[in-house]
Parts: C-alpha cells; sequence; structure tokens
C-alpha cells in the first residue's frame, strides 16, 4: 500500500504539525506533500527528516514568510500534485489540503483541523479584525473568500471519509459540507506534563497574545480582584498593550521556554482560559499536570473538561467572555472546596495522548481500507439497450 500524506505548509512546530507527526508514525513509509516547506535542518526531527514534495507557491518571492498572502492560488497549488501512484492520502487539512484529485481507486480520509475558518463562518470576525470591513480591499477580500467557500465545498466531494478533531468541528464539517464525520481528539503530549499535587496561589494562562485568545479579558478580570495572583505567559502583537494594563497582581513574563511553562502549570491553583477554540490543547496539558482549568463552555473545552455538577469534574465553566463572568467562575472555583482533584484532572487527560491517538488512528484506516477493496468489487448495473 502506497502512502500519500498532505499538509497545508511545513512552516513550524504546532498544533496540526503535531497531528501529522503522529499519523507518520503510524504510516512510516508514507510520501510527504505540502504547498510550502520551510523548515530548517534542525527542526525536520519530527517528519523523521522527510523530504517534502512542495507546489510551485514555494519559490514564489517573499514565500517564506509572506506564504499565507498566497491563499488565493492555493488551491490551484494542491491541485497540481500528481497522487496517482498512491493507494491511500491521508490529508491534514485546516484550509486547502483536502482538496487534493485522487481517483475512484484511491481512499481518500481528510482529518479536518476545521474548515476554513475565516471563509466560513468567522468570516465577519477575520474582516473586522483585519481592518477590512468597507472600501474596496474588503471588497476583494469578501470575493475571493466566496470563490474559496465554492471550491472548498466542491472539493468536499472528493474526500471517502472525515475525522474530526472535536465535536464542534464534525458539527462545523456538516454544517458546511453537508457530511458526516467520525471524532478523533488530536493527539496531546500528556506524558511530558507530569502530575504534581501541591499547588501554590497564583492562577496561570499561556497563549499566543492575539485577539481571539482573550487574554486581555482575563487580565481585566484578575486586575478587578487585586487579592488573586496572574501569571501570564506567551508573546504576540497585544503584548505591548496588554502589558499597560496589567494591575500589581498580573505578571507577564512573555515568552518562555518549555521547561519553565510546565513548571508553572504544575504549581498553579487552575488554568484559565477564554478561547473558543476547536479543540484546545493547552487545557489538556494542564490538566495532565493535574491542574483544573477555569474555561469559557463553548467549543472543543466542553469536550475535554469535566465541569463541576458531574461526576469526577476537573474544571468550571463560563458562559459568556466577559469579566463579571470569569470573576464569578473563580468565586464559583475557590468554594468548590475538594471538589476538583488533580488526579481526576490526570486522568481526564490521558484519554488525549498520543498512543491513544494512534491505535485509534491506525484502526480507523485499516477499517477503512478494508472495506474501501472490498467495495471496489461491487458491479454497477449498465443501462439495458433494447
Amino acid at each position: 500500500m502506497k502512502v500519500a500524506i498532505v499538509h497545508e505548509w511545513f512552516v513550524n512546530y504546532a498544533g496540526s504539525e503535531k497531528v501529522v507527526e503522529q499519523i507518520l508514525k503510524c504510516f512510516p513509509q508514507a510520501d510527504l506533500f505540502a504547498v510550502v516547506d520551510f523548515l530548517k535542518d534542525g527542526e525536520r526531527g519530527f517528519i523523521m527528516n522527510k523530504p517534502v514534495k512542495t507546489s510551485f507557491i514555494q519559490s514564489l518571492p517573499f514565500a517564506e514568510t509572506k506564504y499565507r498572502t498566497y491563499l488565493p492560488l492555493m488551491p490551484l497549488a494542491v491541485e497540481q500534485f500528481d497522487l496517482s501512484g498512491y493507494d491511500l492520502v491521508l490529508s491534514s487539512s485546516h484550509a486547502v489540503s483536502k482538496g487534493v484529485l485522487t481517483g475512484p481507486d484511491q481512499l481518500h480520509i481528510s482529518y479536518i483541523h476545521s474548515p476554513i475558518r475565516y471563509a466560513w463562518d468567522l468570516q465577519h470576525q477575520y474582516l473586522q479584525e483585519s481592518g477590512l470591513v468597507n472600501g474596496p480591499k474588503s471588497f476583494l477580500a469578501r470575493a475571493l473568500l466566496h470563490k474559496i467557500r465554492n471550491w472548498d465545498t466542491r472539493t468536499a466531494n472528493g474526500v471517502d471519509h472525515f475525522l474530526a478533531n472535536s465535536q464542534f468541528i464534525a458539527r462545523r464539517i456538516h454544517k458546511t459540507y453537508r457530511r458526516e464525520a467520525v471524532v478523533l481528539y488530536p493527539p496531546v503530549d500528556v506524558s511530558s506534563f507530569e502530575l504534581q499535587l501541591a499547588k501554590e496561589d497564583f492562577y496561570l494562562t499561556a497563549s499566543r497574545l492575539v485577539p481571539y485568545k482573550k487574554i486581555e479579558l482575563i487580565v481585566e478580570a484578575f486586575n478587578q480582584m487585586p487579592g488573586r495572583e496572574l501569571v501570564v505567559i506567551g508573546d504576540g502583537p497585544d503584548f505591548a498593550r496588554i502589558a499597560k494594563k496589567c494591575g500589581k497582581n498580573v505578571k507577564m513574563l512573555g515568552y518562555q521556554h518549555f521547561d519553565v511553562l510546565k513548571s508553572h502549570m504544575q504549581r498553579a491553583k487552575a488554568f484559565v482560559f477564554a478561547a473558543e477554540e476547536d479543540f484546545g490543547i493547552t487545557p489538556v496539558e494542564a490538566q495532565a499536570c493535574g491542574t483544573p482549568v477555569i474555561a469559557f463552555g463553548k467549543g472543543g473545552a466542553l469536550e475535554t473538561i469535566r465541569p463541576l455538577g458531574i461526576d469526577s469534574p476537573t474544571g468550571v465553566f463560563f458562559d459568556e467572555q466577559t469579566v463579571d463572568e470569569i470573576i464569578h467562575a473563580v468565586t464559583r472555583f475557590e468554594s468548590s472546596g475538594a471538589a476538583i482533584s488533580a488526579l481526576n484532572c490526570r486522568q481526564n487527560s490521558l484519554r488525549f495522548s498520543e498512543e491513544n491517538f494512534r491505535e485509534q488512528f491506525t484502526h480507523f484506516v485499516q477499517r477503512a481500507y478494508v472495506d474501501f477493496r472490498e467495495s471496489k468489487h461491487i458491479q454497477y448495473p449498465p443501462i439495458n439497450h433494447k
């Protein structure tokens, strides 16, 4: 069985790349394809130092730093990959990679991190954050996104099976493509986050500092709780602006190496998470350390955190992304006493381990491939010409 793995782009090692890493461990013989590949020599370990077959965008001007600006060309680019020699095509897609061309004798399974967020239900948020609400550039952006939506819908027909990284994304897939998806949660390296029972008297949030992560909202909430300490780990375009708003009880540490982040996760009283994420890896990592999570109750968090009120709770939800809701959730957490245990947090996190992902992914693909091979023997009745 010849296997191809198609990914959007290899430029760093983030959540979707961690999925590719585990898929490649399941199928180490696979060939890799991507729109662009700008990984350095010391960064290629997670793809087993394999070569990556790239598209024409790889050679375009400033592609290494401005590859996202070539989004209008990416649908064309992925359609140029010649995958005709492969029996099994596995795409890891949050933008265009599911749109590769395959034939009737090839099985295509697509792991969807999300349908293209900025082209579908988050279009208006994207346009607002990009300053493209009005004017000629706004018109061009809206026209482009309309064209991408049409292409995205059409290419869904070329996928035999969809895998979604959460129930939330499965619903988005059904809304977008009218296709059913099997939920397979993404792999989290829980083994790198050891359980620690002893906690200290501070709260933690960690994220890239961009608007949708809502770090500013968390800081504003803790400014109104001067008796409670908050530590913020992460860097990004909003760092300077958020830092100016911090009260004396809020510490901005900026970017920190993994060991520092893990140490804070292990020692924190609770991890605060205010974003609406498709899945959300950091709340799972915090729970792996035995640390409860105070989270916005929407998106993937609903599937990774067990709230107060059910057996073996691991956190507290708040219903709206507001300062008052966060304050209320912190108060509820502190009044819960021993209801949330570090051991329950750790146990819950193990559901999302890399080992579980590999076992479930391999089982699904093997079963789908056997069924696909058997379906190829089905004879379709010809028209009876008189």
